[in-house]
């Protein structure tokens, strides 16, 4: 073991507050690995939440890694293995390493962690003395075909439903059952479980799936996606608490999970289905933890501002003296009484997300809101002296003219002159910041059979943005790369071809440019190739509570049938 990795392993563990340590013995023994840095895997609520939930079951204990920082390379140089941060255990010691993943652009750092760990990055390659490689999170219960050369099984669906059942199975047969044996009876068992060597694909000339086969007729057909239909039955709160983190002066917890909204770009809205919302009496416990800590409370959810009690909760955490602290917020959902609380806990900066400047492509998008919202939302925000604002918007999205890109400049300047009209010339917006990002096709929406814009067609449509507002003193454009678009969307929407290229790319150090000309896979075809409605999607073994015609349907009223 490096002396230095066991320290800096040491250093973390002293500065945090609510980790678990727990006695090694016949327990499960589960490493929780997150493909990111410390700093952005602690701010992830999910992961502390199924750190939680694994380290309550009575059978099993959990530890974690991350992705080590920059320049921490050197720890490894002499071939010590990457370590656990609570018992400073080498990774190869665990029954199970399982990874929690959220993003797609993090799957190349899945193999990074499993070299640097000494386990075999394929799972052709392991043996009965090697972890199991699991996957979960929101990013793989979409579509996990692009790793599946990596996982021995992925776990899709909701940690609350799946895990204990999980667990349960797999605390009491490891040590009976050889390793194919104890995936079998998982596969079979566990609803929500999915072990990708059991199931043959089939593609055609052209690329397109043909056939999708189970290699036992025991193994279900679809994998269901479990989900957990009482919120009050648990709490998602952060139990682990440090500094060192992006959200540092936070006590994260989860009022709401899915949303019935129905925006057709939102995988979320889509996948986390039904709607959700924890009730008062179930926070408030969360909200004392948080508040004791001396932590503004993180209210968060896939739509926090639909909650029925949003205002009643944010006043009870005030009337204990403490803040609030909530993401993004729906234009129409901001009141008086809202950006009074806001205005109250010392809030200075709220973030909107109009998605386009057009009615017609909000519409298309079924963003629903109105012009008129937006500008009553101004009027609100001057009223109560909010004057920096974050505003979202994306480029790419289906059926979008230059007009659209054009609705966005004038929407932003409209914004700008209103509140100065609203505040009679007093104030305005002190900052006005964009964030203009690349629709990206995710799979489980209405938009999977859309292709990803061209990257060039992007690149002009941001610069005509930039152009556009570069007289405006308030306002500032931040954007997005169109190649890492380029690359979220190919293991958004890729099957398992799109391995191939992840080995590669570890292969030669991250060099993707090198990698898309060595590897014979077409990635524009998964890219920018229009799907057709009728053809077999990589991903559509899962089921995600949609029926496909109902996305179908809602594809083709999107883009009138133009498409």
């Amino acid at each position: 073991m490096s002396w230095k990795q066991k320290k800096r392993c040491l250093d973390l563990l002293a500065g945090e507050q609510g980790w678990s340590r727990k006695v090694w013995g016949d327990s499960l023994t589960v490493c929780l690995a997150y493909p990111n840095l410390y700093r952005t895997g602690m701010s992830n609520l999910g992961f502390q939440a199924v750190y939680a939930l694994i380290n309550r079951h009575p059978a099993s204990l959990c530890e974690r890694v991350f992705l080590p920082e920059p320049g921490d390379e050197a720890l490894h140089a002499d071939g010590a293995p990457l370590i656990s941060i609570e018992s400073q255990r080498p990774l190869a010691d665990f029954d199970i390493i399982a990874f929690s993943l959220s993003f797609e652009n993090d799957y190349p750092q899945v193999l990074r962690i499993l070299e640097m760990a000494g386990i075999p990055v394929e799972t052709k390659a392991r043996g009965e003395r090697d972890p199991l490689v699991i996957g979960g999170g929101i990013a793989v219960t979409l579509n996990p075909e692009p790793l599946a050369d990596f996982f021995d099984l992925y776990l899709l669906g909701e940690g609350e439903a799946i895990l204990p059942g999980f667990l349960d199975l797999a605390a009491s047969l490891r040590r009976d059952l050889p390793r194919e044996a104890l995936l079998a009876r998982i596969q079979k068992e566990i609803a929500g479980a999915y072990v990708p060597r059991f199931y043959q694909v089939t593609a055609g000339e052209d690329g397109r799936i043909t056939a999708r086969e189970p290699l036992d007729p025991a193994f279900p057909r679809r994998i269901v996606r479990p989900w957990a239909a009482d919120l009050d039955a648990f709490p998602t709160e952060q139990g682990i608490i440090t500094e060192g983190t992006e959200l540092g002066g936070m006590y994260l917890t989860e009022v709401s999970r899915g949303c019935g909204r129905g925006c057709r770009f939102c995988a979320a809205g889509f996948v986390c289905r039904p709607v959700r919302f924890r009730s008062a009496a179930a926070l408030e416990p969360s909200f004392r933890r948080g508040l004791e800590k001396g932590k503004a409370i993180g209210l968060l959810g896939t739509a926090v501002s639909d909650h029925p009690a949003l205002l009643p909760l944010c006043r009870s955490i005030l009337e204990r003296g403490g803040k609030v602290a909530v993401g993004s917020l729906r234009i129409d959902r901001i009141s008086s009484e809202m950006m009074a609380i806001l205005k109250e806990t010392g809030v200075e900066t709220i973030s909107l997300a109009p998605e386009a400047g057009s009615q017609r492509l909000r519409d298309v998008i079924r963003k629903g809101i109105t012009e008129e919202e937006i500008f009553s939302a101004v009027e609100k925000l001057m009223e109560y002296d909010i004057v920096r604002v974050k505003l979202y918007f994306m480029v790419g999205l289906p059926t979008e003219t230059d007009e659209d890109v054009e609705a966005i400049i004038r929407l932003v300047k409209g914004m700008e002159h209103h509140a100065r009209r609203t505040s009679a010339g007093k104030k305005g917006f002190r900052r006005l910041t964009l964030g203009i990002n690349q629709f990206i096709p995710k799979a489980a929406t209405p938009f999977q059979w859309h292709p990803l814009e061209d990257a060039a067609v992007v690149r002009r449509r941001v610069r005509r943005i930039r152009d556009g507002l570069r007289s405006e003193k308030a306002v500032r454009v931040t954007h997005d790369l169109p190649k890492w678009n380029y690359i979220q969307a190919l293991l958004a929407l890729g099957d398992r071809q799109t391995g191939r290229l992840l080995l590669a790319v570890h292969r030669l150090g991250g060099n993707w440019a090198r990698a898309f000309r060595e590897v014979n896979v077409n990635a524009d075809f998964y890219v920018y190739r229009r799907k057709e409605t009728d053809e077999i999607l990589p991903w559509d073994f899962i089921d995600h509570g949609v029926l496909k015609t109902d996305l179908i349907n809602s594809y083709r009223k999107a883009t009138g049938d133009r498409f």
